[in-house]
């Protein structure tokens, strides 16, 4: 028979049994929520989302072995051509936070269809350049295009996989592409240039882009958070223009002097606008950068951890281009295939060693480690000379830096984005990616200026010595390569220890649901 309501009406019989709190009956306790059904299509989005980032990664260094036939072609000083990777670079760095944020309120799926779309159309727009400036400024929508992408990527990868044993694996896939992609791209120019011409080293792309817009209508399911807010106009200024004065004030140290104004400005510029940025996210609204994200010490060792990894690795590829092609005599397509052991070391490093050992390994561990192995490496790179030799010299410190920096790259990207709310899994994602390539512009310039310093005083205090003749110039430029490998190998050490003493995290609790908190 059914209860009565204060008012006399009848309850339903199942909530008459559910509010029955007799003695003699027994309340059944409530059932624990089901676990969540993993997405069946979860790997093809893998792959789809593997496509996209290895073509953002790779077409940071394409063009490097095209570059010379490209300024050839196009009439290009030896001023300007530094403009072809500059402006990919600040484009795809200023402009990452801002595409984070923009994932985050107009959804991970579709800022990562408009990232393709967009990539692929400003490649096209390059490979058909017809000259410097149009090359240029299709280089800069590639990286503006490449910064809405990557953060959607690496979202739409935190927020597919949440099982963490598929999630390590997911994370070593990712993590062996962002350290690979670099060499793989290096040697597709090469083949590229040598068999067809420069230009295919951007029409590439296009296939690849369009292989990716066909899967993901498909494969990529969009579980971000609610959306709401708008966009932080004045951050999204302060930000970016911070990190571009930045690299343009470190990319003209080069050309110019330390001392010279057009270094200076830039430079204090930077830091004023980042030091505004910063204050200002404090203050704002919708902040483009929630200050939660990079306040958490986990967080912050991962994410300093992976800007002195790529600020020591990244001058390893032009140093070593122009060692094996100037000094060994190297065609394009044997210098990039030359590159091929340290892509390898980086696959295996990732999904083989780092992949299997996190769920229980810390991940300062695995970390340290790679970027101790990643130093030894880099010394051995320091002790090459103009007589070396490919297989006894330099095939054993690719192998090391490959695997030291899967060992990093992984439990990295693994690290940095967990425990982030979904509304903010774009941004910290930007954030991640931003280190990553601010770390690669600012290491490849500031390492390339101690190489050229060293070059010239080598060759400078040996132009008039007998004993050395025409090769002093070969043996200068050796000797600034190894004073700048032994830079890297200081830094990648400070990397290992930011890890070993920031990326500690605290005890998982012992939480009512099962999951421990990372």
């Amino acid at each position: 028979m059914s209860k009565k309501r204060p008012g006399g009406e009848s309850l339903p019989p199942a909530l008459s049994k559910a509010t029955d709190r007799s003695p003699d009956r027994e309340v059944p306790a409530a059932a624990p929520a089901p676990a969540p059904v993993p997405d069946p299509k979860r790997w093809w989005a893998l792959a789809v989302i593997a496509l996209a980032q290895l073509m953002v990664i790779l077409d940071g260094t394409v063009v490097n072995i095209a570059l010379p036939s490209a300024q050839r072609a196009l009439a290009m000083s030896d001023a300007d051509r530094q403009w072809v990777i500059t402006a990919y670079t600040l484009a795809f760095g200023g402009l990452l936070l801002l595409g984070g944020r923009i994932a985050d309120l107009v959804g991970r799926k579709r800022s990562f269809v408009i990232g393709l779309a967009g990539f692929a159309a400003a490649s096209a727009l390059g490979g058909a350049a017809a000259g410097p400036g149009m090359l240029f400024a299709a280089r800069a929508l590639q990286g503006a295009f490449a910064a809405v992408l990557a953060p959607s990527a690496l979202s739409l990868l935190t927020t597919t996989f949440t099982d963490p044993k598929e999630r390590a694996r997911a994370f070593g896939v990712y993590g062996a592409l962002a350290g690979g992609g670099s060499a793989v791209g290096l040697i597709a120019g090469g083949l590229l240039t040598e068999y067809l011409n420069w230009r295919w080293s951007l029409y590439v792309n296009v296939p690849i882009a369009l292989a990716a817009l066909l899967g993901a209508p498909a494969f990529l399911r969009d579980r971000s958070g609610p959306r709401g807010g708008h966009l932080d106009v004045p951050g999204a200024l302060l930000g970016c223009g911070g990190l571009v004065a930045l690299v343009y004030g470190f990319s003209e140290a080069e050309p110019r002097d330390w001392t010279s104004p057009s270094v200076i400005t830039p430079l204090v510029a930077g830091v004023i606008l980042l030091a505004a940025f910063v204050w200002w996210q404090t203050r704002a609204a919708s902040p483009l950068l929630p200050l939660h994200i990079v306040k958490d010490r986990v967080r912050a060792g991962s994410l300093a951890t992976m800007g002195l990894a790529t600020v020591g690795m990244f001058g390893v590829f032009l140093f070593l281009t122009y060692y094996l092609q100037v000094v060994l005599g190297y065609p394009p397509v044997r210098t990039g295939l030359a590159f091929v052991p340290i892509s390898a070391g980086i696959v295996i490093g990732a999904t083989q060693i780092a992949a299997r050992l996190l769920p229980r390994t810390a991940p300062r561990t695995l970390m340290s480690s790679g970027m101790v192995l990643a130093a030894v490496g880099m010394v051995l790179l320091s002790r090459l000379t103009v007589h070396a030799q490919y297989v006894p010299h330099v095939l054993p410190a690719l192998l090391l830096l490959g695997l030291g920096m899967g060992l990093t790259f992984m439990p990295v990207y693994a690290t940095a984005t967990a425990g982030v709310p979904a509304q903010d899994a774009g941004v910290a994602s930007a954030a991640l990616n931003t280190v990553q390539q601010m770390g690669a512009s600012l290491g490849t310039v500031l390492l390339n200026t101690i190489a050229t310093g060293a070059t010239s005083r080598y060759v400078h205090s040996h132009v008039h010595d007998p004993a050395h003749g025409g090769a002093a110039l070969d043996e200068g430029m050796v000797h600034g390569f190894s004073v700048a490998y032994r830079c890297s190998a200081g830094v990648l050490l400070l990397a290992s220890l930011v890890a070993g003493l920031t990326v500690r995290p605290k005890r998982p609790k012992r939480a009512g649901n099962g999951a421990p908190a990372h």
